[in-house]
C-alpha cells in the first residue's frame, strides 16, 4: 500500500497527541504536520503538503470551513476528513459543501480512522453511519440547506454553541458551566441569538432547532 500523508488539525493538543499515537501504529500513515488553527493549519499544509487532512469542525479563526477556504493548492490538493465531537447537521453539511470528503466523529476507533483515511486518500467518500443520512437528506432536499447555512451564518461560534444548549434545555448558570463564561456573557449571546434569528423566547428557540435538526 502507498504511504499517506496526513496533516492533523485539532485545537485540543492532548486529542492531537492520541491521535498521533494510534495513526503512528500503522506503517502507512506518515504525520507531517498538525495545527491548532486555522492560520496554523494553513501553514501545515502548505509545508507538509500532505494527501489528507484530517481536520476539526470547529476551531479557533473560523472553523475547519475556514481552513479550506484559504489553504493552499499544493500538488495534488489535498483531500479533507472531518474528524469532530459535533454529530449535528448543520455541521455535516456545511462541512461537506465547504469541500470535505467525509465526516466521522471521535468516537472512531484508531482502525477504522486508518481506514477512512486510506478510502478519502483514493478518492472515496466516507461517513459516520448515521451522518450519511443526513447528506442522503440534504440531497433529497429533506433538509432545506440554504435555509440552514442562511440562518446559521449569522452567529458566531462561540453563539452557535451557546444557541445549541439553551435549545437543549440547559440553563443560564449550566450552559456557563460547560462553555467556562459567565453568566452574563451567556445572557449576551443568547440575547444576540434571539436578535439575529428574529426569535422572542427561549421555546421559539428549541422549535427553531429541532426543525432543522440541530439538536
Amino acid at each position: 500500500m502507498s504511504e499517506v500523508k496526513v496533516v492533523i488539525v485539532d485545537d485540543h493538543a492532548m486529542f492531537r497527541t492520541g491521535v498521533r499515537a494510534e495513526l503512528s501504529r500503522s506503517p502507512v500513515i506518515r504525520i507531517v504536520g498538525e495545527a491548532e488553527d486555522v492560520d496554523t493549519a494553513v501553514k501545515a499544509i502548505a509545508e507538509g503538503k500532505p494527501d489528507v487532512v484530517l481536520l476539526d469542525v470547529h476551531l479557533p479563526g473560523g472553523g475547519g470551513v475556514e481552513v479550506m477556504r484559504k489553504a493552499p493548492a499544493v500538488d495534488g490538493s489535498p483531500r479533507y476528513l472531518a474528524l469532530s465531537v459535533s454529530d449535528a447537521a448543520e455541521d455535516v453539511i456545511g462541512t461537506i459543501r465547504g469541500g470535505a470528503r467525509g465526516y466521522v466523529t471521535k468516537t472512531i476507533t484508531g482502525s477504522e480512522l486508518v481506514a477512512a483515511i486510506q478510502r478519502v486518500s483514493g478518492g472515496d467518500a466516507v461517513f459516520s453511519p448515521r451522518l450519511a443520512g443526513f447528506v442522503l437528506d440534504a440531497f433529497a432536499g429533506t433538509i432545506a440547506i440554504a435555509d440552514i447555512d442562511e440562518d446559521l451564518d449569522r452567529l458566531t461560534e462561540r453563539e452557535r454553541e451557546v444557541m445549541r444548549l439553551i435549545a437543549r434545555g440547559y440553563s443560564y448558570k449550566e450552559v456557563a458551566a460547560e462553555l467556562f463564561i459567565s453568566i452574563k456573557t451567556v445572557e449576551t449571546h443568547m440575547s444576540n441569538v434571539l436578535r439575529k434569528l428574529q426569535l422572542s423566547s427561549r421555546h421559539e428557540l428549541t422549535r427553531w432547532a429541532n426543525d432543522r435538526r440541530l439538536l
